[in-house]
């Protein structure tokens, strides 16, 4: 499936931003060269997340795997731009399937382990998921058992494999084949008769965005290698470099923060699931690790535990990636006095991709708040993209564009990192001059216009933990329930996770509603659990606009200064 039109890509090739390399091309190339080393770690807690023990692969060892689970899915009867739906932790089974799925031709499409039937159900039918791939057991849960019974309810999907066991019938075990294909040959004709193209689609994730039903992101190679331009350049990744991948190796910040680098350059990628301080601190003293990425509100408390940090071996690491949200000059300036730079990252599945550090922003101050604004504005860098992305701020009352500091308006991109519009087109995401509408706030700053500030979301999307929330989907639920007349979910401002989901509910005249009922309600409904409220209001009435649109920021103020706190339960 090819994404971009002929001309477009004709266009990026020309201007030299797409080169023609594909993921294919370049795990082959690093297997040729760096053979025998390290290439893939899995995290030390691995029986707690999953079936095994910890493995570490060579890059050899990881071809040899590859080869044997694509031959696994072809035998399945997968091929070429049938979508392969992936719920996996961050174990190294993840990024061989990704590897295995190109190797075929067919699209992985991840998702979070944490996401339930109600989510799954969705993408799948979305997606039209050709197969689905897991592990016996994700967590405390029998993955593949839950996923195969979900057959029914997605009616292009064909299979269900899954790592591990013991397995449900008519499950198709993958355990074997990360040992290697034991008959290469199907596979061998199979890569002979096609033709890898950049502009083949390789992977369809998944952004919540602000309506009810998900929406697919898909990439090709080349928008893929044109972001890692970014991804491994601003922190100067090569060869030698670890990577330590903290994330869910299932979007932006995964993949396009981590796996993509590490097939970029030819590295070494080491997992780790779930976020814990005291693993990521053991790991980069075990593993050497050179560059990870953390949220600031870890970053901040490690600064005020110096016994901790002084107890650690941070020797290796050289850079951490960090952003979504303000950082304070305090703990930029912290970490660097401990010789590791702090960059701001800020970016998104569709391709949006803002970067802070100390080549282009040197001053702490500023470089936690402001990211260099897109496009060539006489910021030093390093990354080719920096001149060749187009960016413009949009008035959304007027049109206009803007051109002066301190005025609001929606960001819009232009370039080769850009994706080519969701899957299914249903949705057009671009603007009558091809810019992509990312839906987010910013303001220019500086005195010329240099830097851009985010304000804030177009739109009323929660991000708890980095895990984008839409609105509208814990609406739908939650005015199910029978004691709910009408509801409306915001997010409230939290130190540690950035935002928590909060439900304003009228309830049915005479009902008696309270959190643990709507969660337990949500629950009986397989919704993910980080979308759970974590906080109930209680209103006689939503505040509405004359043309009826509830008035959510008027909401948010509420329950910041007039209302109390309903009823709480942690959901960390």
């Amino acid at each position: 499936m090819r994404l971009f039109s002929d001309e477009q890509v004709a266009d990026f090739r020309r201007q030299g931003w797409w080169t023609g390399d594909t993921f294919d091309a370049l795990f082959d190339r690093h297997v040729a060269a760096r053979g025998p080393a390290v290439a893939l770690v899995d995290p030390p807690n691995r029986p707690a997340v999953t079936q095994g023990e910890p493995r570490r692969l060579r890059w050899d060892e990881v071809a040899r795997a590859v080869d044997g689970v694509a031959t696994a899915f072809l035998r399945a009867g997968l091929g070429p731009d049938d979508v392969v739906g992936v719920q996996l932790p961050n174990v190294v089974e993840l990024a061989v399937v990704y590897l295995a799925c190109i190797r075929i031709g067919a699209i992985a499409s991840p998702f979070p382990v944490q996401y339930r039937e109600h989510e799954i159900v969705a993408m799948g039918d979305i997606g039209g998921f050709a197969a689905l791939v897991t592990a016996s057991r994700v967590g405390g849960r029998d993955n593949a058992a839950e996923l195969a019974a979900l057959r029914p309810r997605i009616p292009t999907l064909r299979t269900v494999l899954a790592f591990g066991g013991p397995l449900p019938a008519g499950v198709v075990p993958l355990q074997p084949a990360l040992d290697g294909a034991d008959d290469p040959t199907a596979l061998r004709a199979h890569r002979a008769a096609r033709t890898v193209h950049p502009n083949d689609c390789i992977t369809l994730c998944w952004t919540s965005g602000t309506e009810s039903a998900p929406k697919g992101v898909p990439r090709a190679h080349g928008d893929w290698l044109a972001i890692a331009e970014t991804t491994a350049g601003v922190p100067g990744l090569d060869a030698d470099s670890v990577l330590l991948c903290t994330f869910p190796m299932v979007n932006a910040g995964g993949m396009g923060g981590m796996f993509t680098p590490w097939l970029f350059t030819g590295c070494r990628l080491v997992l780790h699931h779930p976020f814990d301080v005291d693993t990521f601190l053991a790991q980069v003293g075990a593993e050497g690790v050179t560059h990870s990425v953390s949220p600031p509100a870890v970053l901040t408390q490690l600064l005020h535990e110096p016994d901790r940090l002084a107890a650690a071996d941070l020797r290796t690491l050289r850079t951490i990636g960090s952003g979504s949200t303000t950082m304070l000059p305090a703990m930029i300036e912290g970490w660097e006095a401990r010789g590791v730079e702090i960059i701001n990252f800020f970016g998104s599945n569709e391709g949006l991709s803002l970067t802070g550090c100390r080549a282009n922003i040197p001053d702490p101050a500023l470089r936690g708040h402001l990211l260099p604004r897109p496009g060539d504005h006489g910021l030093p860098t390093r990354i080719r993209l920096d001149h060749t992305v187009r960016g413009r701020l949009v008035d959304l009352q007027t049109g206009a564009d803007i051109t002066a500091a301190g005025c609001p308006g929606e960001l819009r991109l232009a370039g080769p990192a850009i994706f080519a519009g969701y899957w299914g087109g249903g949705h057009d995401p671009f603007d009558e001059r091809g810019y992509f509408r990312t839906g987010d706030v910013f303001e220019y700053q500086g005195d010329r216009l240099q830097y851009v500030r985010f304000l804030g979301r177009a739109r009323e999307l929660i991000v708890r933990g980095g895990f984008k929330i839409s609105p509208a989907d814990v609406e739908g639920i939650v005015t199910e329930h029978p004691k709910v007349l009408e509801a409306a979910a915001v997010g409230t401002p939290d130190e540690r996770l950035g935002e928590r989901v909060c439900v304003v509910v009228v309830p049915v005249p005479g009902a008696v509603v309270t959190l643990a009922e709507i969660v337990e309600f949500m629950r009986q409904r397989k919704v993910a659990t980080f979308k759970l409220p974590e906080r109930l209001q209680i209103v006689d009435a939503l505040p509405r606009s004359v043309a009826g649109k509830i008035l959510k920021r008027e909401l948010r103020h509420r329950l910041g200064t007039e209302l109390t706190v309903g009823q709480g339960l942690p959901n960390g």
